[in-house]
Formats: structure tokens, sequence, C-alpha cells
């Protein structure tokens, strides 16, 4: 299979409202498809927002993203990188999880991912709400067997504890859940952005006394983006590292859909730039999550987050 196999389908060869909306028109390769054995990297939707809090949507998101993302070119603008030549990825299709049922759907989304992992393909998710990334770490963990570090990206830290005394998980939990079960280690983990309303900081202060990096958008605005994200280079260090972006990290003039907006953020163009910034680290896999197309008919937040795929995409490939 030549590499042309694996670049998307151009639109000067089918328009690019035509024809099959895989992500980014790459191939499908589903389970089961025997080019799964040459995949690098693998978008993989996970259709689910069982654990919002509030203002549900997100489980619509990896459809309304892969409709957006049929506008992706090949070559990225500024840095000039082709990655779809120099990796091969593919769309690997939904998840089956369940809308009533946690345990079922998040075990159903760390099968799929183990999965992947097993053939050697690491793991872009899309999302879905935020504790759709708590199965990816779990089963990026288990096959490690040790921890590894975090890169957030997004207006809160989701180090809360389960909501109403309870032991049922949201989307304000994944990070601290991974932490406890002993997936990532604290000391290499980064967060920057968070800002916003608050109850108290409760998840700031745990986060901190364990060993989290957290960066508030006030410190992030005064230094700027680039100092921000050299110290979040630096606290990964030369180890593993996963990717996670949360949507509502933008400022909600720029990504209104989403359920849980912070006012305040990024701009795009600074979020693009974030990302960028972390080209050259041992990236295990990422994630796009939190886009609720219903809050925005525009169509404007899914069409940046298939620009911040791409983004991720082209920070997850090697440097020459």
């Amino acid at each position: 299979m030549t590499t042309t196999d694996w670049e998307p389908i151009s639109g000067a060869v089918l328009p690019r409202y035509a024809g099959l909306p895989s992500f980014m028109r790459l191939p499908h390769v589903p389970e089961g498809d025997p080019r799964r054995a040459e995949v690098d990297i693998g978008i993989l939707g996970l259709p689910w927002d069982g654990a919002t809090s509030n203002r549900p949507g997100a489980r619509h998101g990896p459809r309304a993203l892969r409709d957006a993302s049929t506008m992706v070119r090949a070559m990225h603008g500024a840095t000039r990188q082709t990655p779809f030549r120099t990796m091969r990825c593919a769309d690997m299709g939904d998840v089956a999880m369940s809308p009533v049922d946690q345990d079922e759907a998040l075990g159903a989304a760390e099968a799929a991912v183990d999965a992947m992992l097993a053939d050697g393909i690491r793991p872009l998710m899309v999302g879905g709400d935020h504790l759709c990334t708590l199965p990816v770490l779990r089963a990026i963990g288990k096959r490690r067997g040790e921890p590894f570090g975090l890169i957030l990206l997004d207006s809160h830290t989701d180090l809360y504890p389960p909501y109403f005394g309870g032991r049922t998980l949201t989307h304000g939990n994944p990070f601290r859940q991974a932490i406890e079960e002993g997936w990532l280690d604290p000391r290499r983990c980064f967060m920057a952005g968070m800002r916003g309303t608050s109850y108290n900081k409760e998840d700031v202060d745990w986060g901190r006394e364990k060993g989290v990096h957290i960066v508030e958008i006030e410190e992030c605005m005064a230094r700027g983006w680039a100092s921000v994200m050299q110290e979040g280079r630096q606290v990964a260090g030369q180890g593993p590292v996963y990717v996670s972006f949360d949507i509502d990290f933008v400022d909600p003039a720029f990504a209104p859909g989403t359920g849980t907006p912070e006012v305040g953020g990024p701009s795009s163009f600074e979020a693009l730039q974030c990302v960028r910034a972390l080209r050259g680290l041992e990236i295990l896999g990422a994630d796009l999550v939190e886009v609720s197309p219903p809050f925005d008919p525009s169509g404007a937040t899914a069409w940046l987050g298939a620009s911040v795929m791409f983004e991720l995409i082209c920070a997850m490939e090697p440097v020459a």
C-alpha cells in the first residue's frame, strides 16, 4: 500500500461536501480490517456525554467534527508539515457506548483503545464529554505498567471528587480519578487555562498538594502562552505524556458550542499555538473533547475542534 493510499481525499479530486465524512477524509479502518496493522495514529470517536453535570450534547461531537474536518487540507500552512505522508492515519470509527450505563460505556471505550494499542496504534480520541478521557488513560496505563505525564489545556482542572458525595464519576473527575488509580504521575501533570467562578478551590488545592502544575488564566495572560507552554514542556520532560484538549479552553467568543463555557480564555489562534508548541514530546495519545453542537448552530466550534485535531496530529508527528 502506497503512502497516497493513506492521505486524505483531495478536494480537487472529490468536492469536500461529497462522499462519506470520515475524520479528515482519511481511510475508515474499523476493527477487523487487515489494514490496522499499518496504522500509526487512529482517530476514535467516543460519542458519549453520560457524565455531563449540566448541559448535555457532546455525544453529538464526533459526528459534527467529522463533517467539519472535511475542510482540513493535507499541509500545515505555518509549519509546512505534511503529516499524512509521514504517518499512516485512519478513522477507526465510533465505539458503541451505552447511553444509560456508565460502567458499560467506559468499559467498551477502554476495550476499543486497548485493541488499538495492541496493534501499535496511537489513539487520537474525539469526545464526548471529558470523562471519555479516563478509559483512554486506563488502557494506556495498563499497557505501560507505569504512570505517565499529562498536558491538559482546559478551563477546568477536572480534579474534583465525585459530586453529591457519591461514587459516580462525572466530567469533572477524570484526572483526579486517573491519579488516584495510578495511571498519571502528578509531578508530570501540567494544566493551563483554568478560570471562572467556583464553589471552592478544592480541586486546585488537591492537585497542587499532589504535585500537579496548575497555571491559572491570570498567570497565563500575564506571562504569555509561549512561556506557559515552555513550562509545560519542562514538566513533561523527556518521558511519555498524554495530551488532552477541552474545547472550553478557548474563549466562548470563538467556541460557544460547549457544555461548560468560561469567558476570558485564549483566542483560536492562541489555542492552536499552544498545541503547536508540543511537537517533539513523546506523545502517547491525545484527545479533543466537549464539543457540543446543539449550542453552536453555526458549526464554528466544530470547525475549530477539527483544526485542533489537525494540530494534534502534527504535534504527534516525530521530529526528524
